[in-house]
Protein backbone atom coordinates (compact mmCIF):
# COMPACT_ATOMS: atom_id res chain seq x y z
CA UNK A 1 0.00 0.00 0.00
CA UNK A 2 1.63 3.66 -0.60
CA UNK A 3 2.11 5.45 1.97
CA UNK A 4 0.19 8.88 1.99
CA UNK A 5 2.11 12.07 2.69
CA UNK A 6 0.39 14.06 5.49
CA UNK A 7 1.20 17.56 5.31
CA UNK A 8 1.07 19.75 8.77
CA UNK A 9 -0.89 23.04 7.96
CA UNK A 10 1.55 25.83 8.88
CA UNK A 11 0.44 27.61 12.00
CA UNK A 12 -0.56 30.99 11.71
CA UNK A 13 0.77 34.17 14.31
CA UNK A 14 -0.11 37.52 14.50
CA UNK A 15 0.78 40.43 16.93
CA UNK A 16 -0.96 43.61 18.38
CA UNK A 17 0.46 46.04 20.11
CA UNK A 18 -0.33 49.04 22.41
CA UNK A 19 -0.45 51.39 25.67
CA UNK A 20 -3.52 50.38 26.10
CA UNK A 21 -3.56 53.20 28.85
CA UNK A 22 -5.95 52.47 29.50
CA UNK A 23 -7.60 49.50 27.65
CA UNK A 24 -11.06 49.59 26.85
CA UNK A 25 -13.80 47.89 25.08
CA UNK A 26 -12.15 49.27 21.66
CA UNK A 27 -9.11 47.53 22.20
CA UNK A 28 -11.11 44.70 23.13
CA UNK A 29 -12.63 44.25 19.61
CA UNK A 30 -9.51 44.46 17.62
CA UNK A 31 -8.16 42.05 19.86
CA UNK A 32 -11.20 39.69 19.59
CA UNK A 33 -11.10 40.02 16.02
CA UNK A 34 -7.72 39.71 15.55
CA UNK A 35 -7.79 36.47 17.12
CA UNK A 36 -10.20 34.81 14.39
CA UNK A 37 -7.55 35.13 12.09
CA UNK A 38 -4.38 33.60 13.20
CA UNK A 39 -3.47 30.03 15.55
CA UNK A 40 -1.87 32.42 18.29
CA UNK A 41 -1.95 36.10 18.64
CA UNK A 42 0.54 37.81 20.96
CA UNK A 43 -1.05 40.90 22.67
CA UNK A 44 2.02 42.77 23.45
CA UNK A 45 1.81 45.87 25.82
CA UNK A 46 4.55 48.48 25.18
CA UNK A 47 5.19 50.58 28.32
CA UNK A 48 7.72 52.80 29.18
CA UNK A 49 7.44 54.58 33.11
CA UNK A 50 8.62 58.38 32.36
CA UNK A 51 6.60 58.45 28.85
CA UNK A 52 3.22 56.84 30.28
CA UNK A 53 3.42 58.84 33.25
CA UNK A 54 3.56 61.96 31.37
CA UNK A 55 0.90 61.26 29.15
CA UNK A 56 -1.72 60.46 31.93
CA UNK A 57 -0.71 63.32 33.59
CA UNK A 58 -1.10 65.49 30.45
CA UNK A 59 -4.71 64.11 30.01
CA UNK A 60 -5.85 64.31 33.41
CA UNK A 61 -5.89 60.76 34.96
CA UNK A 62 -3.77 58.86 37.70
CA UNK A 63 -0.62 56.59 36.11
CA UNK A 64 -1.33 53.36 35.13
CA UNK A 65 1.86 50.75 36.17
CA UNK A 66 2.55 47.98 33.31
CA UNK A 67 1.81 45.38 35.53
CA UNK A 68 -1.82 47.14 36.39
CA UNK A 69 -2.52 47.13 32.49
CA UNK A 70 -1.40 43.34 32.42
CA UNK A 71 -3.98 42.67 35.13
CA UNK A 72 -6.54 43.79 33.12
CA UNK A 73 -5.25 42.47 30.34
CA UNK A 74 -5.20 39.18 31.71
CA UNK A 75 -8.21 38.93 33.72
CA UNK A 76 -9.97 40.21 30.37
CA UNK A 77 -8.73 37.52 28.09
CA UNK A 78 -8.74 34.93 30.78
CA UNK A 79 -9.68 31.52 28.99
CA UNK A 80 -9.33 32.63 25.24
CA UNK A 81 -6.60 30.13 24.45
CA UNK A 82 -4.64 31.20 21.24
CA UNK A 83 -4.43 34.69 22.76
CA UNK A 84 -1.19 35.41 24.50
CA UNK A 85 0.21 38.33 26.58
CA UNK A 86 3.27 39.67 26.36
CA UNK A 87 4.97 42.82 27.97
CA UNK A 88 7.79 44.55 26.21
CA UNK A 89 9.15 48.06 27.98
CA UNK A 90 10.59 50.87 25.82
CA UNK A 91 12.08 53.00 28.10
CA UNK A 92 14.74 53.91 25.86
CA UNK A 93 12.28 56.34 23.82
CA UNK A 94 9.93 58.33 25.76
CA UNK A 95 9.82 61.35 23.33
CA UNK A 96 9.91 59.22 19.70
CA UNK A 97 9.39 55.77 19.46
CA UNK A 98 12.28 53.94 17.63
CA UNK A 99 10.25 51.02 15.52
CA UNK A 100 12.87 49.77 14.22
CA UNK A 101 14.59 49.17 17.82
CA UNK A 102 10.33 48.37 18.73
CA UNK A 103 9.83 45.81 15.98
CA UNK A 104 13.30 43.92 16.63
CA UNK A 105 12.37 43.34 20.64
CA UNK A 106 8.87 42.71 20.00
CA UNK A 107 10.20 39.84 17.24
CA UNK A 108 12.44 38.36 19.87
CA UNK A 109 9.81 38.72 22.81
CA UNK A 110 7.56 36.41 20.59
CA UNK A 111 10.47 34.35 19.27
CA UNK A 112 8.30 32.51 16.15
CA UNK A 113 7.73 34.05 12.51
CA UNK A 114 5.08 36.82 12.42
CA UNK A 115 2.74 36.07 9.68
CA UNK A 116 -0.05 38.95 10.28
CA UNK A 117 -0.12 42.49 12.34
CA UNK A 118 -3.21 44.08 13.31
CA UNK A 119 -3.82 47.29 13.93
CA UNK A 120 -6.60 50.42 13.71
CA UNK A 121 -4.56 52.47 12.10
CA UNK A 122 -3.90 53.19 8.25
CA UNK A 123 -0.81 55.54 8.86
CA UNK A 124 1.35 52.28 10.17
CA UNK A 125 1.34 50.29 6.62
CA UNK A 126 4.72 52.07 5.43
CA UNK A 127 6.16 51.18 9.14
CA UNK A 128 4.61 47.86 9.31
CA UNK A 129 6.11 46.95 6.02
CA UNK A 130 9.91 48.02 6.73
CA UNK A 131 10.15 46.50 9.95
CA UNK A 132 8.17 43.52 9.43
CA UNK A 133 8.43 42.66 5.80
CA UNK A 134 7.26 39.42 5.75
CA UNK A 135 4.17 40.25 8.17
CA UNK A 136 0.58 41.02 6.56
CA UNK A 137 -0.81 44.17 7.98
CA UNK A 138 -4.76 43.38 8.33
CA UNK A 139 -6.44 46.79 9.65
CA UNK A 140 -9.41 46.36 11.84
CA UNK A 141 -11.95 49.00 12.67
CA UNK A 142 -9.87 52.26 11.50
CA UNK A 143 -13.34 54.50 11.41
CA UNK A 144 -13.80 53.42 15.14
CA UNK A 145 -17.44 52.76 14.24
CA UNK A 146 -17.41 49.29 16.32
CA UNK A 147 -16.82 51.18 19.68
CA UNK A 148 -16.53 54.73 18.78
CA UNK A 149 -13.76 56.27 20.81
CA UNK A 150 -9.90 56.52 20.96
CA UNK A 151 -7.44 56.18 24.18
CA UNK A 152 -6.85 59.67 24.03
CA UNK A 153 -10.61 60.68 24.09
CA UNK A 154 -11.12 57.88 27.14
CA UNK A 155 -8.52 59.43 29.23
CA UNK A 156 -9.80 62.82 28.67
CA UNK A 157 -13.35 61.59 29.44
CA UNK A 158 -13.02 59.15 31.39
CA UNK A 159 -15.85 59.17 33.40
CA UNK A 160 -18.62 60.33 30.49
CA UNK A 161 -17.40 57.09 28.89
CA UNK A 162 -17.56 54.94 31.96
CA UNK A 163 -19.98 52.56 29.40
CA UNK A 164 -16.64 51.99 27.22
CA UNK A 165 -14.32 50.40 29.92
CA UNK A 166 -14.51 46.56 30.68
CA UNK A 167 -15.52 45.89 34.22
CA UNK A 168 -12.11 44.91 35.02
CA UNK A 169 -10.87 48.10 34.24
CA UNK A 170 -13.53 49.99 35.89
CA UNK A 171 -12.22 49.43 39.75
CA UNK A 172 -8.82 51.48 38.86
CA UNK A 173 -10.81 54.45 38.45
CA UNK A 174 -13.69 54.30 40.53
CA UNK A 175 -13.58 57.22 43.28
CA UNK A 176 -13.39 56.33 46.62
CA UNK A 177 -15.51 57.76 49.41
CA UNK A 178 -14.91 57.10 53.30
CA UNK A 179 -17.68 58.53 55.22
CA UNK A 180 -16.16 58.50 58.76
CA UNK A 181 -17.11 59.82 62.30
CA UNK A 182 -18.07 58.74 66.06
CA UNK A 183 -21.06 56.98 67.26
CA UNK A 184 -24.58 57.86 65.75
CA UNK A 185 -23.48 60.86 63.87
CA UNK A 186 -25.34 59.44 60.66
CA UNK A 187 -22.43 57.57 59.29
CA UNK A 188 -24.64 54.61 57.44
CA UNK A 189 -27.53 56.99 56.87
CA UNK A 190 -25.54 59.29 54.30
CA UNK A 191 -23.67 56.67 52.80
CA UNK A 192 -27.19 54.77 52.20
CA UNK A 193 -28.12 57.92 50.54
CA UNK A 194 -25.15 58.43 48.81
CA UNK A 195 -25.04 55.63 47.36
CA UNK A 196 -28.59 55.70 45.93
CA UNK A 197 -28.26 59.22 44.93
CA UNK A 198 -25.28 58.05 42.95
CA UNK A 199 -26.46 54.56 41.37
CA UNK A 200 -24.64 52.62 42.86
CA UNK A 201 -22.78 50.80 46.14
CA UNK A 202 -21.77 51.32 49.36
CA UNK A 203 -19.26 49.30 52.08
CA UNK A 204 -21.41 48.70 55.26
CA UNK A 205 -20.49 49.13 58.69
CA UNK A 206 -18.63 45.32 58.91
CA UNK A 207 -18.21 45.94 62.41
CA UNK A 208 -21.73 46.77 63.65
CA UNK A 209 -22.57 43.76 61.82
CA UNK A 210 -19.96 42.06 64.35
CA UNK A 211 -22.29 43.61 67.64
CA UNK A 212 -25.58 42.47 66.86
CA UNK A 213 -24.12 38.95 65.94
CA UNK A 214 -21.87 38.67 69.28
CA UNK A 215 -24.37 41.43 71.60
CA UNK A 216 -21.71 43.73 71.60
CA UNK A 217 -19.63 40.73 72.96
CA UNK A 218 -16.25 41.48 70.80
CA UNK A 219 -12.66 40.39 71.45
CA UNK A 220 -9.93 42.24 70.45
CA UNK A 221 -8.95 39.55 67.59
CA UNK A 222 -12.53 40.13 66.02
CA UNK A 223 -11.40 43.40 65.31
CA UNK A 224 -8.87 42.04 63.19
CA UNK A 225 -11.55 40.50 61.04
CA UNK A 226 -13.35 43.44 60.84
CA UNK A 227 -10.94 45.50 59.17
CA UNK A 228 -9.86 42.76 56.79
CA UNK A 229 -13.47 41.73 55.57
CA UNK A 230 -14.26 45.95 54.98
CA UNK A 231 -11.13 45.90 53.20
CA UNK A 232 -11.78 42.63 51.27
CA UNK A 233 -14.93 44.42 50.75
CA UNK A 234 -14.04 47.71 49.37
CA UNK A 235 -12.01 45.86 46.82
CA UNK A 236 -15.13 43.63 45.52
CA UNK A 237 -17.48 46.65 45.62
CA UNK A 238 -15.53 48.77 43.69
CA UNK A 239 -15.64 46.11 40.67
CA UNK A 240 -19.33 46.51 40.68
CA UNK A 241 -19.66 50.35 41.49
CA UNK A 242 -21.01 52.91 39.22
CA UNK A 243 -17.65 55.79 39.38
CA UNK A 244 -17.78 56.19 42.51
CA UNK A 245 -18.15 53.91 45.75
CA UNK A 246 -19.14 55.24 49.71
CA UNK A 247 -17.55 53.22 52.50
CA UNK A 248 -19.37 53.35 55.93
CA UNK A 249 -16.29 53.19 58.10
CA UNK A 250 -12.83 51.94 57.44
CA UNK A 251 -9.66 50.82 59.42
CA UNK A 252 -9.02 53.88 61.61
CA UNK A 253 -12.61 53.79 62.67
CA UNK A 254 -11.82 50.05 63.61
CA UNK A 255 -8.46 50.69 65.78
CA UNK A 256 -10.50 53.66 67.35
CA UNK A 257 -13.32 51.43 68.37
CA UNK A 258 -10.72 48.61 69.60
CA UNK A 259 -9.30 51.00 71.94
CA UNK A 260 -12.82 52.12 73.19
CA UNK A 261 -13.89 48.49 73.83
CA UNK A 262 -10.35 47.49 75.03
CA UNK A 263 -9.14 50.92 76.93
CA UNK A 264 -6.08 51.59 74.72
CA UNK A 265 -5.60 48.56 73.03
CA UNK A 266 -4.42 48.42 69.48
CA UNK A 267 -3.23 45.76 66.45
CA UNK A 268 -0.60 46.06 64.42
CA UNK A 269 -2.29 44.57 61.58
CA UNK A 270 -5.14 47.07 61.66
CA UNK A 271 -2.48 49.99 61.10
CA UNK A 272 -1.06 47.54 58.00
CA UNK A 273 -4.55 47.71 56.67
CA UNK A 274 -5.36 51.58 56.96
CA UNK A 275 -1.78 52.12 55.41
CA UNK A 276 -3.18 50.25 52.27
CA UNK A 277 -6.11 52.66 52.19
CA UNK A 278 -6.29 54.64 48.92
CA UNK A 279 -9.65 57.20 49.34
CA UNK A 280 -10.39 60.16 46.94
CA UNK A 281 -12.40 61.82 49.68
CA UNK A 282 -12.83 61.26 53.40
CA UNK A 283 -15.93 62.90 54.71
CA UNK A 284 -15.41 63.22 58.34
CA UNK A 285 -19.21 64.00 60.05
CA UNK A 286 -19.66 65.88 63.38
CA UNK A 287 -21.57 64.74 65.95
CA UNK A 288 -23.91 67.53 66.17
CA UNK A 289 -26.83 65.85 65.40
CA UNK A 290 -29.45 64.08 67.86
CA UNK A 291 -27.86 61.02 70.04
CA UNK A 292 -29.92 57.64 69.00
CA UNK A 293 -29.73 54.95 70.92
CA UNK A 294 -29.69 51.43 69.29
CA UNK A 295 -28.86 49.06 72.23
CA UNK A 296 -25.47 48.79 71.09
CA UNK A 297 -23.74 52.63 71.38
CA UNK A 298 -22.11 53.38 74.81
CA UNK A 299 -20.84 56.76 74.75
CA UNK A 300 -24.08 59.43 74.38
CA UNK A 301 -23.21 62.14 77.08
CA UNK A 302 -22.02 65.22 75.26
CA UNK A 303 -18.92 65.55 77.40
CA UNK A 304 -17.69 61.96 76.27
CA UNK A 305 -19.03 62.70 72.31
CA UNK A 306 -17.02 65.72 71.77
CA UNK A 307 -13.72 64.20 73.51
CA UNK A 308 -14.19 61.02 71.52
CA UNK A 309 -14.62 62.99 68.21
CA UNK A 310 -11.31 64.88 69.29
CA UNK A 311 -9.62 61.86 69.47
CA UNK A 312 -10.63 59.90 66.56
CA UNK A 313 -9.93 63.55 64.21
CA UNK A 314 -6.16 63.12 66.14
CA UNK A 315 -5.99 59.61 64.60
CA UNK A 316 -6.76 60.59 61.28
CA UNK A 317 -4.39 64.07 61.16
CA UNK A 318 -1.24 61.92 62.71
CA UNK A 319 -1.90 59.18 60.09
CA UNK A 320 -1.94 61.92 57.66
CA UNK A 321 -5.44 61.31 56.20
CA UNK A 322 -7.07 64.15 54.80
CA UNK A 323 -10.62 64.62 55.38
CA UNK A 324 -13.56 67.10 54.81
CA UNK A 325 -15.68 68.15 57.83
CA UNK A 326 -19.33 67.97 57.44
CA UNK A 327 -21.64 68.69 60.16
CA UNK A 328 -25.31 70.05 60.16
CA UNK A 329 -28.83 68.51 60.34
CA UNK A 330 -28.92 65.59 58.00
CA UNK A 331 -30.16 67.67 54.99
CA UNK A 332 -26.80 69.85 55.04
CA UNK A 333 -25.11 66.55 55.58
CA UNK A 334 -26.53 65.33 52.41
CA UNK A 335 -26.17 68.24 50.29
CA UNK A 336 -22.55 69.02 51.45
CA UNK A 337 -21.38 65.63 50.31
CA UNK A 338 -23.04 65.61 47.37
CA UNK A 339 -21.28 68.94 46.36
CA UNK A 340 -17.79 67.25 47.69
CA UNK A 341 -18.33 64.07 45.46
CA UNK A 342 -19.24 66.01 42.25
CA UNK A 343 -15.72 68.29 42.25
CA UNK A 344 -14.11 64.65 42.45
CA UNK A 345 -15.24 64.80 38.88
CA UNK A 346 -14.47 68.12 37.50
Amino acid sequence: MENELKVSKKKTVGFIGGKFLPFHLGHAYVILSASNYVDTLYVVLSSSKKRDREICERDGIKYIPAKVRLSWLGEFLNNLENIKIIHVEDDYWDSDYNWEEGARMIKEAIGEPIDYVFSSETSYNELFKKNYPSAKHIIIDDKRKTVAISATDMRKNLYSNWDKIPNCVKSYFTKKVAIVGTESCGKTTLAKKLAKFYNTNYVHEVGRNYCINYSNQLTPEMFNLIAMENYLLQIEKAKESNKVLFIDSEATITQYYLDLYFNGNSSELIDKIASLQKYDLVLFLEPDVEWVPDGLRFSGKDEERKENNKKLKKMFINRGISFVTIGGDYSERFNKSREMVDLLFK
